[in-house]
């Protein structure tokens, strides 16, 4: 399977360092020098500042902001910011609630007569702020970004996706992160002001704050400085997809700048926006979520020992981190343009950096190093390296790398050296469903039709969602009826599971039960539904991964584990 989305954690890669007081460097040579190593490894590339009690400790950029015309990125990069614009259209809200223009408490109704009254009477702008609504998730809707992505929309028109329907839950009982309820935020600051969302932003936040650099994306503008989205594609980047900007709207429609994120970071030390007594709300712990807390547009938690406002954001090329640590007076602000980087990892990285502690520094890619020799020597010589380094503490052996490995031979013509890579995988990964497919893909390919039905239905014992190796087999004219059955469990047992379960310090998955069908969530992330495989190990759809819940002698549930990407990680369960 060529196509893998990382649906729920990034891969740790890293190896311990010394500690930075006994080396000769400034903190802003260090985060440098930290930052180059991530890049380097093709694990950052995008825009950066660090500033530690008014002070800019570092700032500028890494890699290309646009890799065509060799423009590299820097502090001024404009970026797409994806779900780091929810907390502006939180304080919108809040000075809207200021004015006594709208109450936090009150129906959205009030403010959107023709919404649903069935659900809009009794979801208030509280449950919206604050991710407790029950409104489903638009952007994890089943082939939503497939049918809709390239297509615009007025606010009005887009509601209809999921004005009317049912919700997950009862409002305020449960957490789930969802872009509907910020999208209609946006929709009902347009209702009460009177005016477009995107001139409430820059009269209420930009203008005042000299913000010059952030706005609302249109494709059609030509903007100064704006970085070009990528997404890995193989061993190599790609340009991302095309979203028309009218989707995420007051979810994720902003640009801006490491620079400009700045001024926003130290406005939020005054009252130049909103009140003392406001901002107390708005970063106050209102839903419990990710092992922390959700304020009004931002995650509150406790970074080891450390109070942290933050927020992350993703969008197609782009992903997004804001740290604050206002205790220490403290911002790390994070800009990537090649799709999904660790920068939960970086920013910890730098923190301890600032204080003087251990850090880890990213491991080099296996993969990468083996593609390299394929390209100077061959295969074999690609081979010979990889058993030369698959045990040595400075590279990452990661499956998915090695798999796009494999595709991009076997995309060239070198069917011969793909199976040779794919081979190489299934005896690294034995327990991945993914490994196996592939090989059969490529086995297949070559016209070795009896060892491909053996991997593809090796892979789909392993995984029954892996619906096009169920299609391979029936055109190999295997019989597959029984990969095909259904696993029924019954309804005390599937309520045992639902919890959440801690992935990391601060990275949680949500386990969720609504009538038959269990889904999970991680942290910042949309909701996906988990299917059984058995009594106790579950298989998701969308993406590569699955869950095995684990029970203690008393036959509580105790913890689950994440199967992912070739990793296994065990996550126990806090709730």
């Amino acid at each position: 399977m060529k196509n893998i989305l990382l649906l729920v954690v990034f891969t740790i890669t890293s190896q311990f360092i010394f500690n930075p007081s006994s080396i000769a460097q400034s903190n802003t040579d260090e985060i440098s020098h930290l930052l180059d190593l991530y890049h380097d490894n093709d694990q950052f590339n995008g825009s950066v500042l660090v500033a530690e009690k008014g002070q800019v400790v570092y700032k500028g950029g890494k890699g290309m902001a646009n890799m065509e015309w060799g423009i590299k990125n820097d502090a001024d990069t404009k970026h797409r910011l994806g779900s780091i614009t929810k907390q502006f259209t939180a304080m919108i809200v809040m000075q809207l609630m200021e004015e006594g223009k709208v109450k936090l408490d009150a129906p959205i109704t009030t403010y959107i007569p023709n919404y649903p009254k069935v659900n809009g009477d009794q979801i208030t702008l509280h449950h919206l702020l604050t991710h407790t609504s029950g409104i489903p998730n638009y952007t994890s809707f089943a082939g939503f970004f497939k049918n809709e992505s390239r297509n615009t929309y007025s606010p009005e028109e887009f509601l209809v996706f999921f004005a009317d329907s049912t919700l997950n839950f009862e409002p305020g009982s449960e957490f789930e992160y969802s872009n509907s309820g910020y999208f209609l935020l946006g929709y009902i600051i347009e209702q009460v002001a009177q005016d477009s969302y995107e001139n409430e932003l820059e009269k209420r936040i930009f203008d005042p704050l000299g913000m010059k650099d952030t706005g609302y994306d249109h494709h059609g503008t030509i903007l100064k400085n704006r970085a070009t989205g990528y997404e890995r594609e193989g061993m190599k980047f790609v340009n991302s997809p095309y979203l028309d900007m009218s989707i995420p709207y007051a979810a994720g429609s902003l640009y801006s700048t490491a620079e400009d994120l700045y001024l926003w970071d130290r406005a939020l030390y005054t009252e130049k926006l909103i009140s003392a007594e406001t901002k107390t709300l708005m970063y106050g712990a209102h839903a419990d979520a990710w092992g922390g807390a959700y304020g009004y547009g931002w995650s509150i938690a406790d970074r080891d020992g450390e109070l942290e406002i933050g927020h992350g954001g993703g969008i197609n090329g782009f992903n997004t981190l804001i740290s604050r640590y206002p205790e220490q007076d403290q911002v790390v602000i994070l800009l990537n343009n090649t799709g999904g980087a660790n920068l939960s990892g970086i920013t910890k990285g730098i923190k301890a950096i600032l204080a003087g502690k251990d850090y880890d520094i990213p491991k080099k890619s296996l993969a990468k190093a083996v593609n390299q020799a394929i390209n100077a020597a061959g295969v074999d010589n690609g081979i010979r390296l990889f058993q030369e380094l698959k045990n040595s503490d400075d590279y990452a052996l990661e499956e998915q790398e090695m798999n796009a490995l494999g595709y991009d031979l076997m995309q060239s013509g070198n069917i011969a050296g793909a199976l040779k890579i794919f081979k190489l995988n299934v005896d690294e990964f034995p327990e991945s469903w993914n490994v196996y497919d592939s090989y059969a893909e490529a086995l297949m390919v070559s016209g070795d039709d009896e060892g491909a039905i053996k991997n593809y239905t090796r892979s789909v014992k392993m995984n029954p969602a892996n619906t096009s190796g169920i299609k391979f087999l029936k055109d190999l004219g295997a019989d597959t009826k029984s990969l095909e059955s259904k696993v029924e469990i019954d309804d005390a047992m599937l309520s045992s599971y639902v919890g959440e379960y801690e992935i990391q310090p601060g990275f949680i998955l949500s386990i969720t039960k609504n009538g038959s069908q269990l889904s999970g969530q991680a942290t910042g992330q949309g909701a996906a539904e988990i299917y059984p495989k058995s009594e106790t190990e579950f298989y998701l759809k969308v993406v590569n991964a699955q869950i095995v819940f684990n029970k203690n002698a008393a036959g509580e549930v105790e913890s689950l584990t994440l199967i992912q990407g070739g990793n296994e990680m065990v996550s126990k369960k806090i709730k």
